[in-house]
Formats: structure tokens, sequence, C-alpha cells
């Protein structure tokens, strides 16, 4: 059962989320000639890390999702099974109304974490404008690639994915760092009066 469709407040980022929120993405089957990959595609940091073969693998295991502003492409407590590469656009990723952090890279990664544990989303990502993603089935990978018969593409997986999880738990300790300092002060400028 989804939940009801959050009210998000005045984001302290400084572009706000849409008002609203729809569950109406579109889906379409990503259908590909294995001898013609988009170069777009390649150009992924998370597909990269493939060989072609693994790679063909990871394409019969997707979708393509195209959003507007406002549409939930994952929605807080559903229940996980897809990674989701953004290709175009903007995302916002929300827990309990309120914006955490904005993706508009091509090849941001969101919904690992949960889809690769079998866990439920633990937050909510948004379409701020209009966005295209590769959703990447986890679970339909894992029938026609066993993790026992394929430990190289597992391997180069949860390499990359810890590699992803580093890099963020690096931003979020500069980020508290900074939050600290500017605490810190404030106290100081407190006492000072």
């Amino acid at each position: 059962m989804r939940p009801e469709k959050p009210s998000v407040p005045d984001s302290e980022l400084d572009t706000p989320v849409p008002e609203f929120y729809t569950f109406s993405v579109q889906e379409y089957a990503y259908i590909h000639d294995e001898d013609n990959i988009p170069a777009t595609l390649l150009e992924v940091p998370f597909l990269e890390a493939f060989s072609k073969e693994h790679l063909d693998q990871v394409l019969h295991a997707s979708a393509f999702i195209e959003c507007d502003p406002g549409d939930v492409i994952i929605a807080e407590g559903d229940e996980a099974s897809r990674i989701f590469i953004l290709l175009a656009g903007e995302v916002a990723v929300v827990k309990g109304g309120k914006q955490l952090v904005r993706m508009n890279q091509s090849g941001d990664i969101f919904g690992e974490l949960a889809a690769l544990e079998d866990e439920v989303r633990s937050a909510s990502v948004v379409a701020v404008e209009p966005s295209f993603c590769l959703a990447v089935d986890q679970k339909f990978l894992e029938h026609i690639l066993p993790k026992e018969d394929n430990p190289a593409f597992y391997a180069c997986l949860y390499e990359f994915i810890a590699k992803l999880t580093t890099k963020r738990l690096k931003a979020t300790s500069l980020y508290l760092a900074k939050l600290d300092e500017e605490l810190h002060q404030l106290r100081e400028a407190l006492v000072a009066k």
C-alpha cells in the first residue's frame, strides 16, 4: 500500500520541489541490440563497470522510466527491487515530507541500498523536472544471474555500490562538520551577548 501523497513544506535547499506528487510515471521496456548499446549508456559510471556480457544482462533486466515534475519514482515505504540510474533531468529525495538532497547528474544512482538489502524504501524520490531514468530490476538480475554462479558480476556490482556509498558518506561527513562549526559559532555568539 502506498503512502498518501505527502505535502512538502518549503525546502531548505535553494529551489522548491513540486507542491504535489503524482504516481503516473511512464515505463517502457528496454529492448536493445546487444551489438549496439547507445553511447549515452556506455558513459554511465555504474554501467561502465560491467563487461559487455554482463552489461547486456543488466540491460535485459531494465526498463526506461519517463517522469514529469511531481511524479513519484520511489515511494517511501514501498517494497524495493529496483536500482535507478538518472539519465537526464532532476530528482529530489524526500523523507517525511522534507527534501534531503537533489540529484541532477547523468549517472546518479538511487534506490540501490534498499534493493540490495531487500528492504522497504526509506525515502521517496520525486521528479523535480522532466526526467528519464533506467530502472534495473535487482530481483530479475538475481534470477538470470544467480549470485553463486556469477561472483565476478556481483563483485563488480557491490564494489561500485561500496564506492558510491563511501562517496556519499564523505559528503555527509563534510556537511555535518560544517553544520557543527556553524553551531559552535552560534553558541559562542550567544554566550558573548
